[in-house]
């Protein structure tokens, strides 16, 4: 691997944020290389440094908040510096001065007015640094008739239709097993944080970059937006089975359930030559007809499963290029070798738990020769306030 720093190496970025939304934006950019500083509160930090259990000490074990750190804060801050300062004291405040007039990106997930009540408005952090760009976080927007409203993940993914569309039937709703609202707005704040340094390159001049949990969440609807603003049908949960392609989704067979994605014409006459199906049985004949037609359709290829063990079933599948899977629990993915070499698992270094794993960044990176160039040295989430001298002294020194 070609030795880099990433690609926005020499970048700095302040992070205020805190929980979840804004820590992940800020690791997104602390993972291609920028210097991401957090800045937490005395005392306790990040709330996610309380979130448990579970909590860890040294040797893996269970540990009480006090005694142990909490693998929740560990989830969303690797590559980041912690200083902790009261933004409500002069000295907080001067400081904080001085990091905004040497960053690049501010990221922020307070509750709107919070900053400005602090005396960090966007017009003010603007004013230090007209080269800065602001991405900030809130629950269900900055403004509109419930802009101030506190945001949370499953209450966004209630609130935004994800939980309507997802669960074993409509009377049924169940939240996605990650707080996945958190990690959009995460996720497309850190997109927009990219475009607005580009566009800084033409410019010269940084901007404020707005999401939210609501809109991180409206903004993946994909198919199923489509199908209620074009189509006026709106989506209902309904398992484990696609609404618009079948086969699609989660079957029985002998021994458990294997997943299949039958998603051409081409795939389904291929599926029923490998199981002695007729692929023109009456309302199966396309697409439509056979989404139009789950109940019987998922009947016939359970009964064609029901003779197969799991794993000689996804043989069968591969051999006749059906497009398949298991269900994996989170121990099978990260011992998978598939997923190690993506890179996907990094060590690092913690200061009070020693060697780590820790789920790594799902970026990679070539070159033109195609020598891979992404960064492979990776620094674990910081204890609270553990680089308040490094921090201090650089900015004397700058």
């Amino acid at each position: 691997m070609a030795v880099s720093a990433g690609p926005l190496s020499g970048t700095l970025v302040v992070d205020l944020s805190r929980a979840l939304a804004g820590p992940h934006a800020g690791m997104m950019l602390g993972d291609l290389g920028a210097r991401v500083i957090k800045v937490e509160s005395p005392g306790h930090g990040d709330d996610t440094r309380g979130w448990g259990p579970p909590f860890v000490d040294r040797e893996g074990r269970p540990a009480t908040p006090a005694d142990g750190v909490s693998t929740y804060f560990l989830s969303c801050n690797r590559n980041k510096e912690s200083i902790a300062l009261d933004l409500k004291s002069d000295e907080g405040a001067e400081v904080l001065t001085a990091l905004v007039e040497r960053a690049d990106v501010l990221v922020e997930n307070f509750r709107t007015g919070v900053l400005d009540r602090l005396g960090f408005s966007a017009e003010r952090l603007l004013e230090l640094n007209p080269r800065l760009v602001v991405l900030s976080i809130t629950g269900f927007g900055h403004d509109g008739p419930e802009g101030g409203r506190a945001g949370y993940d499953q209450i966004a993914q209630g609130e935004a239709g994800l939980m309507s569309v997802t669960g074993s039937r409509p009377e049924d709703p169940q939240r996605v097993g990650v707080p996945i609202a958190d990690l959009l707005a995460g996720m497309w704040g850190g997109y927009g944080v990219l475009a607005a340094l580009l566009e800084r390159e033409r410019t010269g001049r940084g901007q404020v970059v707005r999401t939210s949990l609501l809109a991180g969440v409206v903004g993946i609807h994909a198919f199923q937006g489509t199908r209620q603003t074009v189509a006026g049908e709106t989506g209902r949960a309904q398992g484990n089975h696609h609404p618009s392609i079948s086969p699609y989704g989660l079957f029985r067979c002998r021994d458990g359930a294997v997943q299949i994605a039958v998603g051409s014409e081409g795939l389904w006459r291929r599926f029923c030559d490998a199981f002695d199906l007729d692929a023109d049985t009456p309302g199966m004949t396309t697409n439509p007809e056979r989404a139009g037609n789950r109940e019987p359709v998922i009947e016939l290829v359970e009964r064609a499963f029901a003779p197969f063990d799991g794993a000689d079933l996804l043989e069968k599948l591969a051999a006749a290029g059906i497009p398949a899977g298991k269900v994996r629990t989170l121990d099978e993915v990260y011992e998978w070798d598939q997923v190690r070499s993506q890179g996907l698992l990094i060590e690092v270094d913690h200061a009070s738990l020693g060697p780590v794993t820790l789920p790594g960044p799902p970026l990679r990176f070539f070159d033109e020769a195609g020598a891979e160039t992404t960064m492979s040295s990776h620094s674990a989430p910081p204890l609270l306030d553990a680089d308040r001298d490094s921090v201090l002294a650089w900015l004397d020194q700058s």
